[in-house]
């Protein structure tokens, strides 16, 4: 697999010249200063690339722009509603931009309203360092009694409703301001200045759309899009909603291996793929990591590897959960790299042009000087180094005995 990272731009505190030292072999970004719906056009690309391969102020590095992410889809598509047209007439626009740049590969995914969503984004862990929580306690209360969401005490049971009651007591007015910022972080920066007033108006636009309706708009977007990159020689791959169930009554698509075996039977083309994401489908305990590679892995064209590990409370199909450290927590991550590598031999045997799958390190822990330093949630330095170094150790491991 080729061993990729994040990197969010010229504002990322964290330099490319950094990634080579780390022996990153290429990168992950997108355009975060364009709104969705909006063109990316060829300048703004390789504007990008440039950016990327000068890798720093001393010397430039062999590293390139290799993943989109995301390409965002916008609320207008996932809605269907007055602009979805011209906003999917610029998705391909933008895909064919991306193309002319020479990136394959465009991860976007189909989550209303919010993107990963969590409670704490730097809790304190036993260790010393910190990591990205979902408590679901602190977000019940957010949803009840903070947000005042109609219906909201129908997504969890009475006893667990009163504690949450407690819960939100015990919280000063700054507690109650950073969990509210907290829960609508989603991508960092895009969306911490939202009100209440504002995310119920975002919330209200989703009344009258269920799961099914939801799913048939994003297969009615990739019936448009997919045949476009497929002429375009680019993959597609949707990541998976994060966590893998409903929050705020928004209706979820892609939370299980059953959905994504809808979604690409339903536009079964090589273009339409997945975005592994171990830690966000392994939030649930039914996922099975393994078999999930090896059911649908020949439309895998991208893997986030993290693992999640789950928490008490959990309520009506819902955990708390935490990231946990790359090969710890719920995620059998050694079986689904072994997995992968399997998946990529298999590739190659058939002559498949896309036998190296991208992989990231993703949502590492903050670790030692991760502490003092300003970067991204879940995306520091240090503790994705050592996700990297793990998940590189367990890679050549297998591939030694494949050798032998």
């Amino acid at each position: 697999m080729k061993q990729t990272w994040r990197w969010f731009g010229p504002h990322d505190t964290i330099g490319i010249h950094e990634l080579h030292q780390a022996g990153v072999q290429g990168v992950v970004s997108a355009l975060h200063h364009i709104k969705p719906g909006l063109v990316w056009s060829k300048n703004d690309i390789a504007e990008r690339q440039a950016l990327i391969s000068r890798g720093g102020p001393e010397t430039a590095t062999p590293i390139h722009w290799d993943v989109v992410e995301s390409l965002p889809v916008s609320e207008a598509i996932k809605l269907q509603s007055a602009d979805f047209k011209e906003h999917v007439a610029n998705y391909k626009t933008s895909l064919q931009n991306i193309a002319a740049c020479g990136i394959k590969t465009v991860c976007y995914n189909f989550m209303p309203v919010l993107d990963w969503t969590r409670t704490d984004l730097r809790r304190k862990l036993s260790h010393g360092g910190t990591a990205m929580w979902f408590d679901l306690l602190d977000f019940a209360a957010f949803d009840l009694f903070l947000l005042e969401r109609p219906g909201a005490s129908d997504d969890y049971d009475a006893d667990f409703c009163e504690r949450a009651r407690e819960r939100v007591s015990q919280l000063g007015d700054q507690e109650r301001h950073a969990l509210q910022q907290n829960i609508v972080a989603g991508l960092p920066g895009a969306n911490d200045t939202w009100t209440l007033d504002e995310i119920r108006v975002h919330l209200s636009s989703y009344k009258n759309i269920s799961a099914d309706k939801l799913r048939q708009h994003l297969i009615d977007f990739l019936s448009e899009v997919a045949p476009e990159a497929e002429r375009l020689g680019l993959r597609l791959c949707c990541h998976p909603d994060d966590p893998p169930f409903s929050l705020l009554g928004l209706p979820r698509v892609m939370s299980t291996e059953d959905d994504y075996r809808r979604v690409m039977e339903a536009v079964d083309i090589g273009a339409n793929g997945i975005t592994l994401c171990t830690g966000s489908l392994g939030v649930s305990p039914q996922f099975d990591g393994v078999g999930f590679v090896e059911r649908l892995g020949g439309r895998i064209h991208f893997a986030h590897l993290r693992s999640t590990m789950r928490v008490a409370p959990a309520n009506s199909g819902k955990t708390s959960f935490f990231e946990a450290a790359h090969l710890e927590g719920d995620i059998d991550i050694v079986g689904v790299v072994d997995a992968l590598l399997r998946e990529e031999k298999r590739r190659r045997t058939e002559g498949r042009d896309d036998c190296e799958i991208p992989m990231r390190p993703d949502h590492g822990q903050d670790l030692l000087s991760d502490l003092t330093v300003a970067s991204m949630p879940g995306y520091p330095l240090i503790g994705r180094m050592r996700g990297l170094a793990e998940l590189r150790g367990v890679m050549s491991a297998f591939e030694r005995e494949t050798r032998n």
